[in-house]
């Protein structure tokens, strides 16, 4: 009998339109609302993405999800209550949850409490839900896999030849999103009915991916290296990235259509997530959400890279250009979404910047090493790209672009901390919230604790006028934080006002707050 795999999982909404993805175990008609389609394969795996629409703005409709006629979800008994489709209303506040880092299934005793599942368990006891939730890196761990995925691994090849323990294929990758969205009832009852958008980081491909030039040529010499990183951005397009487009942006995908219209599309992806690694330019991951006057960029700072002999860009020269396109005025907020923080710790940023000066001299020296060692690898490892961010945000901010936001935000993961930090002399803040669940610790803790404190940035940036680094054309300070804890941040904006709210879990089922502040 045919049943989910996975999900649902609600994903794209507008004021009228909602889509539902699923992943079933054999081909079928999946029906939610009225609406049916028949599902699409890649490689053995059968996938739906459901369109509905004439709803109302701002309105609540329960769901449910039909396989060939038969009700597949809810699942009867469960605790949580029926999922629902909320769209968007222009009159509604803007709330959107974040956060990053997420190990699961984890040992509380190791990892902590999930904030995720806590977040679910908050909302079905009355917490007001978020107008989206956003997940901004590692939704999973492709280079960390747990017991459970290597008991999967060791059923299929052996683990003790390369790729080891670490994810191999497409077909692995299916059983850790599996492991991930569907083992904690109350995750799988949150992701179906928040709407919820995402980007990946380097732990959904492998720890340093695209961190520079050497780091691309070396890893090309792996002979496991290509089925990983076609499974991994092939998996990442279907569970992921589909459904941070709207309806109308799918209907004209050419590899949409190409992957609807063969009988199973897995060659069609396989080339084109392999293109799409080589020739980055040929695919984009960004995205925009408009949420009345709230916009909110969601930048791809990984896959996007130009990493040449020559040129080094946390962008190549399409993704930048589109990336300004979208960073305008006329706007009451202007939230943009990366999963590597823009305004990192000042002392950190300049240790960056300083070693991205060393590593440019000898392409496998010290400098290139310390990099991978340390993860040097943030905008601040980029200092034309960050020149260019800065130069667009301050003329956003001087109205330069248009009328100017009352405030610019940059959200945040991957560092397993959670701050925030203010420009001098213009309204823009970097807000991050990471982990939701892979606490930092040891020596890097300490370590990143230490970069905080606000003495340190001085000395940091005499150790980068030794290499020559120019200084930043912004001026910022830590404002609030660190918080080592596992996490969950809501931005929340009504009219021309904008707060923030940082949530830690107080037990598995509740959250109390950590920290809240007006931007």
């Amino acid at each position: 009998m045919t049943a989910l795999v996975l999900g649902p999982l609600l994903r794209h909404v507008s004021e009228t339109s909602a889509t539902v993805w699923v992943e079933t175990s054999e081909a079928c008609e999946v029906s939610v609302l009225g609406r049916i389609v028949p599902t699409f394969a890649l490689h053995g795996h059968h996938f739906a993405l459901v369109d509905v629409d004439g709803l109302e703005p701002g309105s609540v409709t329960p769901y449910e999800v039909g396989l060939d006629g038969r009700k597949a979800w809810p699942e009867p008994g469960s605790e949580f209550p029926a999922s629902v489709i909320r769209t968007l209303s222009p009159e509604r506040p803007v709330s959107v949850s974040f956060g990053s880092c997420r190990i699961a299934p984890a040992a509380q005793e190791t990892h902590g409490i999930d904030a995720l599942s806590a977040f679910a368990h908050a909302l079905k006891d009355g917490a007001e839900p978020p107008t989206v939730l956003l997940m901004i890196g590692d939704q999973v761990y492709a280079d960390g896999t747990g017991e459970r995925m290597q008991a999967f691994i060791k059923g299929r090849r052996d683990i003790t030849a390369e790729p080891f323990e670490e994810i191999a294929d497409f077909e692995e990758y299916t059983e850790l999103y599996r492991l991930a969205w569907m083992t904690d009832p109350a995750v799988r009852w949150l992701l179906s009915t928040v709407p919820t958008f995402s980007i990946f980081d380097d732990h959904d491909v492998r720890d340093d991916w695209n961190t520079s030039f050497a780091w691309r040529e070396w890893i090309w010499t792996q002979p496991w290296w290509r089925r990983r990183i076609v499974g991994g951005l092939g998996s990442y397009w279907v569970y992921q990235h589909l459904g941070n487009l709207s309806p109308q942006e799918r209907s004209t995908d050419a590899l949409y259509a190409a992957v609807l219209a063969a009988k199973d599309g897995g060659q069609v992806l396989d080339e084109f997530a392999e293109r799409a690694d080589k020739e980055p330019s040929t695919a984009r991951w960004s995205f925009t959400l408009d949420l009345g006057k709230t916009r909110v960029v969601v930048v791809d700072s990984r896959a996007s890279r130009l990493l040449t002999a020559d040129r080094r860009a946390m962008l190549d020269d399409a993704e930048q250009e589109w990336f300004d396109s979208q960073l305008t005025g006329g706007l009451d907020h202007l939230l943009i979404a990366s999963s590597l923080p823009y305004l990192l710790p000042p002392a950190i940023h300049h240790a960056e910047a300083w070693n991205e000066r060393i590593a440019a001299r000898r392409q496998n020296g010290f400098g290139e090493k310390l990099r991978r060692f340390a993860d040097l690898e943030h905008w601040a490892a980029f200092d034309s790209s960050f020149r260019r961010v800065a130069e667009a945000v301050t003329e956003v901010a001087e109205g330069k672009r248009g009328d100017a936001p009352a405030c610019i935000a940059f959200l945040s993961g991957d560092i397993h901390y959670s701050y925030l930090a203010r420009v001098k002399g213009l309204p823009i803040t970097q807000i991050v919230c990471s982990p939701f669940r892979n606490p930092l610790n040891g020596v890097f803790k300490w370590a990143n604790r230490l970069a905080c404190v606000p003495g340190m940035s001085g000395p940091a940036r005499l150790v980068a006028m030794t290499a020559r680094a120019p200084k930043p054309p912004l001026k910022w300070s830590i404002s609030d934080g660190p918080w080592f804890d596992n996490a969950i941040a809501t931005v929340a904006t009504h009219d021309r006002a904008a707060k923030v709210l940082w949530r830690t879990p107080s037990s598995p089922t509740a959250l109390r707050p950590l920290h809240e502040l007006d931007l």
